[in-house]
Formats: C-alpha cells, sequence, structure tokens
C-alpha cells in the first residue's frame, strides 16, 4: 500500500495544509510509502517527502489516495483507480458545498478520516457514515508559556489605545500570559482574519464598558502575517486570546494560545469543542453546545461564547479581565485544565495516532470495503 496525499492549490500556507504536511511527514519517518502531490507547481513542500507531480499520478487499487474535504474533484483519479479514497474533513462546513450540483457523497465509494470528534459527529449526521478521528498535532517547544515573571515585548506601529478597530496596538512591557500576580491592564491578541467585523464589534463593546467602569483600555495586539515563531512570539505576550473562528474543524490558533499560557476566551467553530470545555457557571453566562460532546481528562479551560454571539463573547473578556485583575482563584485552575488539554495535542501524539491508523490500513482493517 502506498499513500498519496493531495496538497491543493492555495496561495500560502493555511493551517489545513500543515497538518497534511505533518501526516505526510509522520508516515514517511516511520516507514511507510508516502508521496505528497501538489496540484500546482509553487505549492509548499513537507521537508524531506517524496513528490509526485500532479501530472505524473498514477494510481493502483492498492493505492491509498488522502484528499482533503474542499476538493472532492480531485478524487477523480483515485476514483478511476478503484483505488482506496479517504477523504479528510478538516472542516465540517466545507463537507457538503464543495460537492457538485446533483451529488451526493452516499454516491461516491470513499472512506471518512474526521480531523475531531465534533466533525466526526457533523460527518455521521451529514453522509451516515462514520470515520476515524486525526486530530493535529502543536509544537509545543515553540508554542510555550513565557518563564514565570519574565515580560515579552512586542514592537507595533500604533498604540495600544487607538480607537476600536484599529488593526494594530503596542504591546510594549506587557507581561506574559504565564505571569502570576494582579494585571490592571490586560494584553488582548487577536486574529483579524478570522471574522474581522465581529472582532471589532467585541473590541468596541468590551473598550466601551471598560470606560464606563472607569479602567483603562486594554493593549490589543493584532497577529496576522506573521511568521510562526512571530505568533509564538506573539501569543507568548498575551494575557488573553479572543477567538473568533467560524466554522472551524480542530482550530489550531486557540489551542497554541492554549499553550503559551493565555486565558481563552470567544468563540469554538463548533469544532473547537473537541478540545474547548466551558469554565464558566451556567449563571454566569457559560454556554455549552446541545450535541454530544466526548469524555475527556480536563475540565473548565476556556471562556467559551456561541459562535456570533457578540454580547457572549464580551462577558468572557471582561470575566478573563477581572480574574487577571484579581488573581482570581480560578485562574490556577484555567490554566492546570489548559496544560492538561494541550498534553493531548503534542506532535507526537499526532504521530502516534497517524503511524496507528496507517497500520490498521496496511493491515486491511481499515479504509476497506
Amino acid at each position: 500500500m502506498r499513500t498519496y496525499i493531495f496538497l491543493p492549490p492555495l496561495k500560502g500556507m493555511t493551517g489545513g495544509v500543515a497538518v497534511l504536511h505533518q501526516v505526510a511527514e509522520h508516515l514517511h519517518a516511520g516507514g511507510f510509502a508516502v508521496s505528497v502531490v501538489p496540484r500546482e507547481p509553487g505549492t509548499p513542500l513537507p521537508a524531506g517527502v517524496p513528490v509526485c507531480p500532479w501530472n505524473e499520478l498514477t494510481l493502483s487499487q492498492h493505492d491509498l489516495w488522502l484528499v482533503p474535504e474542499g476538493w472532492v474533484n480531485a478524487l477523480t483519479p483515485g476514483l478511476q483507480a478503484g483505488a482506496r479514497c479517504v477523504v479528510y474533513v478538516q472542516n465540517w462546513s466545507y463537507l457538503l458545498s464543495s460537492l457538485p450540483p446533483g451529488v451526493q457523497w452516499t454516491q461516491l465509494p470513499v472512506f471518512f478520516l474526521n480531523v475531531s470528534q465534533p466533525v466526526a459527529w457533523f460527518t455521521e449526521q451529514a453522509t451516515g457514515r462514520s470515520g476515524p478521528i486525526l486530530r493535529p498535532g502543536i509544537d509545543t517547544r515553540l508554542f510555550c508559556p513565557a518563564p514565570s515573571g519574565q515580560n515579552t515585548e512586542i514592537s507595533s506601529s500604533h498604540d495600544a489605545a487607538s480607537a476600536p478597530g484599529s488593526t494594530s496596538g503596542t504591546t510594549s512591557g506587557s507581561t506574559s500570559g504565564s505571569t502570576f500576580g494582579p494585571i490592571t491592564t490586560p494584553t488582548i491578541g487577536w486574529m483579524p482574519r478570522k471574522n474581522k467585523a465581529l472582532a471589532v464589534r467585541i473590541r468596541e463593546t468590551f473598550e466601551a464598558r471598560r470606560a464606563l467602569q472607569g479602567k483603562p483600555p486594554a493593549r490589543w495586539l493584532e497577529i496576522h502575517g506573521m511568521t510562526r515563531q512571530g505568533v509564538a512570539d506573539s501569543l507568548r505576550s498575551a494575557h488573553i486570546f479572543l477567538s473568533t473562528g467560524f466554522p472551524e474543524g480542530c482550530p489550531l490558533p486557540p489551542l497554541e494560545a492554549l499553550a503559551s499560557g493565555c486565558i481563552l476566551a470567544g468563540f469554538s467553530g463548533m469544532g473547537g469543542w473537541d478540545y474547548m470545555r466551558q469554565a464558566l457557571p451556567p449563571h454566569e453566562g457559560g454556554y455549552v453546545p446541545w450535541w454530544p460532546l466526548r469524555e475527556v481528562p480536563w475540565q473548565g479551560n476556556a471562556l467559551v461564547a456561541a459562535d456570533a454571539d457578540v454580547p457572549a463573547a464580551v462577558n468572557g473578556l471582561e470575566t478573563a479581565a477581572r480574574w487577571l485583575e484579581t488573581d482570581a482563584p480560578q485562574l490556577a485552575a484555567l490554566r492546570a485544565n489548559a496544560a492538561r488539554t494541550v498534553s493531548h495535542y503534542t506532535l507526537e501524539s499526532q504521530r502516534q495516532a497517524v503511524l496507528e491508523l496507517w497500520r490498521q490500513a496496511a493491515e486491511g482493517s481499515l479504509f476497506m470495503r
């Protein structure tokens, strides 16, 4: 069995493509025959993994053809060859929208591999087919808290107290999210590429309420257009991370924020509930979804709002800021649960999961009819 992994024609590296790279690298290092297949020249490639150009791709019924869910037409070579076609569902929202008119998944001889438990649940609800779960892993050597008591400085060209809706703010002199002790002016990291308009509404409302309470504006740190090292350094400098992404399959930025010592507040995108667990009690606005959640060995690690609920996201930010301002006892439990969460999403955990799934596939007990 040889595995071929389709790399879609995207302009730059995305979280989903990065996960495909990781899977290919794990398989290659684990002794499995694997090649990546970029749809177009110039596509970023994983290190050390053999490359098969698209126009040279020749599949057989013994091969495994792995394609992300948003690229249904890329399944064609595998379907024509009778290969073992596996759709890696990395975002539930693209599962149905990517289908050509008149085509249903039940008509296609494919298997599903899901990136998270919420995605697996949605896939089964929408297609009637279940599939195993392969979660992403993050580099915990890169995404980790700063040593307690150390400050991390990120410079910017705009002042932190700029008007709501501005796109960046200085965090010079801000303390790391891992620093203990009362924090009077929190630094809030956010990503404008994730539903920017909603993020701006949240920021405006949060700052309006702080002004009513006689509190200084928060420092807002825009995380955009950075290297991975830059993202990691920025997250380490923030006390709170505002998650505004939805829809999501298993969102990496909030997970990286947890690993970096941030308090996580905001939206889950549905897929975030694979690891997010509500730290707010119901009487303080704590929201939990109606669909089933898996049992996990950690408790509340985030202040989660329903997707697109601006007032609820503001409530989460205010709670996080208040806990920081008062050095609340809830912080210790929140940080312990965050660390426990992250320990289950390491690159090593991902590597073990990849190799176990592919061992089953090679034995014929998975992705076989």
